[in-house]
């Protein structure tokens, strides 16, 4: 890396680890600490579980913060350089605005593709024992229940091996209404079973009425089984089916695409996991987006006060997020595609800095 390269980069450090830090403290200030105190003083909860609360709440505050913060720190940097006539100077030298914003977009590029990654490994895990926390030891929450649309999937060895779906299920009766279970060898659908109801009888799931369809290798039908009574290949309680199911933020890239392809199977919107889906890679790649905006805005005389840097950031954060917000409902709703609608905020993002950055090389 070239002596200018690390010169930058470095003043990008500062302000952008700056950024995490203050927009993690507003979230955290604004709705983190609100619900932690209705959580103590609605249901008592200890100190144990409030401290457990509030680090698990971390991973999905700080991914949100990465765009943020990029925006801020690319104009704070280059605001600085440009105030201090830094950038007048090397442009004087012969070097463009192009090979200055260089290093710039490659670090905010990273930063995208490191979200990505933290987005996938640690958040999940995060919301599911925050949430975990809050259902089974601070509200005690342990009345049986009723859900729609439940996916049970059976793992061995790191590979896929059952698939079962349950249009209903009611753990306070124990039983699944409309089941569909699509068995796997080597990630290949062998086996598909339908029911039109299960029953857990004697530490085991009975299911009534249904048909068994055999596959070959190459997914054509080879023989095909009617029954009226027969033993559910799924093993798991019905407590544990209940613990198992997950909210579209616990869930990992792979499992989000399982659950959108079991859905889809059987002809259930699925709207609202496929933009979750989508949003796990247009929300990170927003920081090279805010990237393209920041670098360029900062250019200008006045933006050397770190304090209107700041301002306009919020403004930028708000436009993006208002957008982002609206095209989601879309989304959800069918009246945009899901693609389309998660990924136009940074689209309009990356219109926006594309003419900045060629207007400020000009």
């Amino acid at each position: 890396m070239r002596i200018l390269d690390k010169y930058i980069v470095k003043e990008l450090l500062g302000p952008f680890v700056f950024g995490i830090c203050a927009f993690s403290s507003v979230f955290i200030g604004t709705n983190t600490l609100f619900k932690i105190a209705q959580y103590v003083t609605k249901y008592g909860a200890s100190i144990t579980s409030v401290v457990q609360l509030f680090f698990y709440s971390l991973p999905n505050i700080i991914v949100l913060t990465f765009p943020m913060s990029m925006l801020l720190a690319s104009l704070l940097a280059f605001g600085r350089l440009s105030g201090s006539s830094e950038i007048t100077a090397m442009r004087s030298g012969g070097i463009s605005f192009y090979r200055l914003a260089t290093p710039v977009f490659i670090v905010a590029l990273f930063v995208s593709f490191f979200a990505v990654a933290f987005n996938e490994f640690v958040v999940p895990k995060a919301n599911a024992n925050y949430n975990y926390i809050v259902k089974n030891e601070i509200e005690r929450n342990t009345a049986p229940k009723s859900q729609e649309h439940i996916i049970i999937k059976d793992v061995k060895d790191g590979n896929l091996e059952r698939l079962t779906y349950a249009r209903k299920y009611d753990e306070g009766t124990n039983t699944m209404q409309a089941v569909s279970i699509q068995e796997f060898e080597n990630g290949i659908v062998v086996r598909v079973e339908h029911a039109e109801k299960a029953e857990w009888k004697s530490n085991h799931w009975v299911m009534y009425n249904g048909i068994i369809h055999d596959l070959t290798a190459e997914g054509n039908l080879q023989r095909t089984m009617k029954f009226e009574q027969q033993i559910m290949p799924v093993d798991k309680t019905p407590a544990a089916i209940t613990r198992e199911q997950k909210q579209a933020s616990e869930m990992t890239i792979k499992e989000l695409r399982q659950h959108i392809k079991v859905l889809k199977s059987e002809y259930v919107k699925s709207s609202t996991f496929e933009i979750e889906l989508q949003q796990r890679f247009s929300i990170p790649m927003a920081s090279f987006v805010f990237a393209l905006i920041g670098a360029p805005l900062g250019l200008q005389p006045q933006r050397s006060s770190s304090s209107i840097g700041l301002g306009l950031s919020i403004i930028i954060i708000f436009i993006y997020y208002t957008i982002m917000t609206i095209t989601t409902a879309l989304g959800q709703g069918g009246a945009l595609p899901v693609g389309i609608a998660a990924w136009i905020p940074n689209t309009v993002g990356v219109i926006a800095g594309i003419y900045l950055v060629r207007k400020a090389a000009r």
